[in-house]
């Protein structure tokens, strides 16, 4: 059994343990959601995937995410999120500031970081209305993940935003094992094997992060000789991101 097969297999048997028969996702444009939905296709039907396109305003490889939908026969939505971004960006009045407090104006202005990871945070939003609207319909919904596993060791993930979902087939491969299950599946090859990108801040992933997803890999599982810089960049993010990880610390007595 090869391991595209595996993972169908998997999310296959992880729905119905759940007792859900539909699933929800983001069609992003690249390729961990364009190859989850072809995991999904081949788990639960196409007629049971629902993929949903959530720009903020002007996306420019929407062609991208509508080829996906096509290909694969699934469900297509479309939700710009741009009003609602519009809206949660504004900066806040401070009402009450500390007398030391660090800003000489009487608004928090949001920062760049903050500001990118809005977005994602409003489209686990609209994913979730999607499963929870489909299921007052009839269906059992959830939401289904996308994340890889180097997005996941370095933290390059938004908490509570694209981390957020019900079940994720390939939080647990790294990007050659996505790149491989996509090339088994034979869906796009084109998206399959383009350059990530996280769509947020107009950057390819490698140039956010300053190093590629194969040198996590390798530093991980220590198969490949990575320069001590790019060690130590990888190691202090993965420190820095472990709160993303790690379950939510609270009292107990």
């Amino acid at each position: 059994m090869n391991l595209s097969e595996q993972v169908v297999r998997w999310t296959k048997d992880a729905l119905a343990a759940m007792g859900r028969d539909t699933a929800v996702l983001g069609i992003s444009g690249g390729k961990d959601s364009a190859v989850v939905a072809a995991i999904l296709v081949r788990a639960i039907g196409p007629e049971n995937v629902f993929g949903v396109m959530m720009p903020n305003g002007e996306q420019g490889d929407i062609e991208d995410s509508k080829q996906v939908i096509a290909e694969l026969g699934i469900n297509g939505l479309l939700m710009n999120i741009a009003d609602q971004y519009a809206a949660a960006v504004r900066p806040a009045l401070l009402v009450s500031p500390a007398a030391d407090y660090p800003i000489s104006t009487m608004a928090l202005i949001p920062s760049e970081e903050a500001k990118i990871n809005v977005a994602p945070r409003l489209r686990m939003t609209k994913l979730y209305e999607v499963a929870q609207s489909l299921s007052a319909h009839g269906r059992r919904a959830c939401v289904v993940g996308t994340g890889n596993k180097a997005e996941n060791y370095v933290g390059y993930c938004t908490k509570w935003g694209d981390m957020a979902c019900d079940l994720n087939p390939i939080k647990d491969l790294w990007v050659h094992e996505v790149l491989q299950v996509g090339d088994e599946l034979g869906y796009f090859p084109n998206i399959v094997h383009k350059a990530p990108d996280d769509g947020l801040s107009g950057k390819t992933d490698e140039e956010r992060l300053g190093f590629s997803y194969e040198s996590v890999y390798q530093f991980v599982e220590g198969g490949g000789n990575v320069p001590l810089e790019i060690q130590a960049m990888i190691e202090a993010r993965h420190r820095a991101n472990l709160h993303k990880q790690n379950p939510v610390p609270y009292f107990s007595h």
